[in-house]
């Protein structure tokens, strides 16, 4: 199946991936401000990670919470009050201008990426519930490559506004992307039978986890999973623009061009390798992950050569992610499908939270380059890991 068969055979998937362009263009676009704004105040590097780490903390704590809640209300009318959270966050960072603020930086973007995480959920879960076999990969995959494309474009030209018009225009024009997926979203249509729940959320969440416990080999496939969080770059590539790139070009622009290229690689990614992936060939990707990372290790104090090694650290990503996502979810039955994908998620975000914290705490004793190829060297763990457990 090609993408173009999927999006012609399944109306609905085709206008949630429209959705998902516009909501996740506008998440990203504002990124770049967010980021820049804490260079601009004078950040430390410990405080650029606490505030990278603040996008991915609430899929930690909310996700116990969050599978219960997909998995007994009406998925639709959820993703709209979702959607709706996240514009007035949105709006919400225009109140931020010093670091006296960023306690309310931090507060808004947690109750933001809480409700992000929780839509992602809701649409993972919604997937498998429609779809199956290669369909539902394919569906993923389009997710993914969603997500590089609108991350790519989103800091490319966020990058550019902010360094034109600076933060404020920014959150603006991103709360407008959030106005057009809200409008968007609610004229589709699409009815997903929702289970008649008994229990209360602490006895579903308590039978999710006993799930998992029956089932332990699905943790394996979580951990695998979240080997994709050593890829959080976010961090590393502000203090390579705070401390290397700005000699060179603007921070917004460094920061925004150098996540562009490499989301580029992730989008494009797929369509060179998916339909080349076996399970025995995921153990060489790995690898491949691994080497891509200690490659722009090597070169990364340098800008223009560095956009080279971070293409070539996107390249496997995307399929990773899908492949060990699917995998994921051809081993759950439907009735647990949304708490074990909450706590999948709940995984991924520790792997990212811990990757960001490393390399927010370890910037202040060692150098940016011996950092990345640490978390290179890891990835290469990871493949070992596979080969031992899944082959």
């Amino acid at each position: 199946m090609t993408y173009r068969e999927l999006f012609r055979t399944h109306k609905v998937v085709r206008q949630l991936s429209s959705v998902q362009f516009i909501a996740y263009f506008g998440a990203w676009f504002s990124n770049v401000a967010i980021y820049s704004m804490l260079i601009d105040f004078g950040a430390s590097p410990f405080l650029i990670a606490s505030v990278t780490a603040m996008h991915l903390i609430p899929g930690i704590v909310l996700s116990p919470f969050s599978g219960s809640i997909v998995d007994r209300v009406d998925v639709k009318k959820l993703m709209l009050i979702l959607l709706s959270v996240e514009l007035f966050m949105t709006l919400c960072f225009l109140l931020i201008h010093s670091l006296d603020d960023v306690w309310l930086l931090l507060i808004l973007l947690f109750i933001r990426m809480g409700s992000a995480s929780i839509f992602f959920t809701t649409e993972m879960t919604l997937l498998p519930k429609i779809l199956s076999g290669v369909a539902l990969v394919k569906a993923n995959e389009i997710h993914s490559i969603i997500w590089s494309f609108t991350f790519t474009a989103g800091m490319a030209i966020g990058g550019i506004v902010v360094s034109i018009f600076g933060s404020q225009i920014s959150f603006i024009i991103d709360a407008l992307f959030f106005v057009m997926a809200l409008l968007l979203l609610s004229q589709i249509h699409f009815h997903v039978e929702v289970s008649k729940v008994h229990k209360s959320i602490l006895k579903s969440i308590q039978d999710g986890i006993g799930y998992i416990r029956d089932n332990k080999y699905l943790i394996h496939y979580m951990i695998l999973h979240a080997s994709v969080g050593l890829t959080a770059f976010d961090t590393l590539v502000t203090l390579l623009a705070d401390y290397h790139y700005k000699f060179v070009i603007a921070v917004p622009l460094a920061i925004g061009i150098t996540n562009a290229i490499r989301a580029f690689a992730l989008m494009i990614g797929p369509l060179f390798i998916s339909n080349w992936i076996t399970k025995k060939r995921m153990f060489f990707v790995f690898i491949a992950q691994g080497l891509s990372i200690v490659f722009w290790a090597s070169v990364q104090e340098n800008f223009y050569i560095g956009l080279v090694g971070m293409f070539l650290t996107g390249i496997a990503t995307t399929t990773i992610w899908s492949y060990t996502y699917a995998m994921l979810q051809d081993k759950v039955e439907p009735q647990y499908l949304g708490r074990v994908l909450a706590y999948n998620e709940m995984v991924f975000m520790m792997g990212n939270v811990m990757t960001t914290f490393f390399i927010g705490i370890m910037a202040s004793f060692i150098s940016l380059d011996f950092i990345s190829a640490i978390l290179g060297g890891l990835f290469l763990i990871v493949a070992i890991y596979y080969k031992k457990v899944f082959l």
